[in-house]
């Protein structure tokens, strides 16, 4: 090989986060986390199949605080992961490349994420007739 000093290819050190790029890693992780969600799902239902000590040894893990903060964020991948789902089918119509769209609905995706994991929260636990 000789030596040639071409310049390397743009990477993460060189390049500035933005919007869309935060975005798209966010759903990629997200999908992850929800497939750890889908195994302590199954983990849940054969726990249920086992018995009742086998359950509420489970319920006790997830109604624990850790438990409940495991699936507080196993809430919020499942709603970021279904809005940027849904932004991406838009994509796959044509709308929303102008960066203007692409900025307004990447802000739409988080603060939707967040309202409806809070409201489901929410719903959950009995609290919203209290608002």
């Amino acid at each position: 090989m000789a030596d040639d000093p071409r310049p390397l290819s743009p990477h993460l050190q060189i390049y500035r986060p933005q919007v869309t790029s935060v975005l798209s890693i966010t759903h990629r992780l997200t999908g992850v986390v929800l497939a750890f969600a889908a195994l302590l799902l199954t983990y849940w239902l054969a726990s249920a199949a086992y018995g009742p000590e086998s359950f509420a040894r489970a319920q006790a893990v997830l109604e624990s605080w850790f438990g409940r903060l495991v699936l507080f964020g196993f809430t919020f991948s499942l709603f970021y992961h279904l809005c940027n789902g849904i932004r991406h089918l838009g994509w796959d119509l044509g709308w929303g490349f102008d960066l203007v769209k692409l900025r307004l609905t990447g802000v739409l995706v988080i603060i939707a994420s967040m309202g409806l994991t809070v409201l489901s929260w929410m719903l959950a636990y009995g609290h919203v007739g209290k608002l």
